[in-house]
């Protein structure tokens, strides 16, 4: 079995870890991937946005990313977000360990079954998270001296624009906690293919409104905050999941007016 780490702005190497790149062809277009070698060969790295961060959040192929995990023989996946913090009682340079989502992204393709072949098909996302993976995250975390939230609701933008105050109000008010722009649809792509699916956000600045001034990127510390997580991914995948969920089960097929539960 292969498991995956997907990462975000800033995160494009796994040290300690040697990669080789792999271009992956899928039905949805080519996915660039790196593949551990040596005894890290169970792992697949995914950088969201390119190695040298040369695609913008709105111009990602998720679905090809997603695709081509899945073509690898990939199971688990723990994806890392940098985001701007809605919440007060998330600081810059807290690390979250996502519950939930709002997407306000548009425009982008939003799932594998889009009828004709690939048939009509709905999916359960009552835990839109691995809920066994989360587990697993909140267990380790601590083992490695990393302070964790421990839930958190995400805020999908379409971006490549910050936010507006105004836009930031009405998330809070939503329950919103951290905005990005690129948590969906990822998550969702990942249930419809049936993979155990976690993420975890690693606040770099609040968002626009939540504190007087422009937006501050904020630096001090955050490399070592992402050393730190990417060893939280590593020992998190590394461990058997302990607890159930329903990541398999959730995709409902139509099929001749009747629903059918994905086995």
């Amino acid at each position: 079995m292969r498991v995956a780490i997907i990462a975000g702005t800033g995160i494009y190497d796994i040290p300690g870890v040697t990669l080789k790149k792999q271009l992956i062809e899928t039905p949805y277009g080519q996915a660039l991937v790196h593949l551990g070698q040596g005894s890290a060969d169970h792992l697949v790295f995914l950088a969201r946005h390119g190695p040298q961060h040369h695609t913008p959040p709105h111009k990602i192929n998720y679905r090809a990313n997603i695709k081509a995990l899945q073509l690898l023989g990939v199971e688990k996946i723990l994806a890392a977000f940098a985001v701007g913090s809605i919440n007060p009682d998330i600081p810059p340079g807290g690390l979250v360990v996502l519950d939930d989502f709002l997407d306000f992204s548009s425009g982008r393709p939003l799932s594998f079954f889009d009828g004709g072949d690939s048939g009509v098909a709905h999916t359960e996302m009552s835990q839109p998270y691995c809920p066994a993976l989360r587990a697993q995250l909140l267990k380790t975390g601590p083992e490695l001296g990393l302070n964790l939230h421990h839930r958190g609701v995400y805020v999908c933008t379409n971006g490549p624009r910050f936010e507006t105050p105004a836009e930031i109000r009405m998330y809070n008010k939503l329950g919103g906690d951290v905005v990005g722009m690129t948590g969906a649809p990822e998550v969702t792509l990942a249930r419809e293919l049936k993979m155990h699916y976690a993420a975890v956000a690693l606040s770099i600045n609040w968002a626009a409104g939540v504190k007087p001034g422009a937006i501050e990127i904020v630096r001090e510390g955050i490399g070592e905050l992402r050393a730190k997580l990417l060893a939280l991914f590593i020992q998190t995948l590394q461990t058997p999941l302990a607890s159930s969920c329903n990541c398999q089960t959730s995709v409902m097929m139509m099929k001749t007016n009747v629903i059918k539960l994905a086995s």
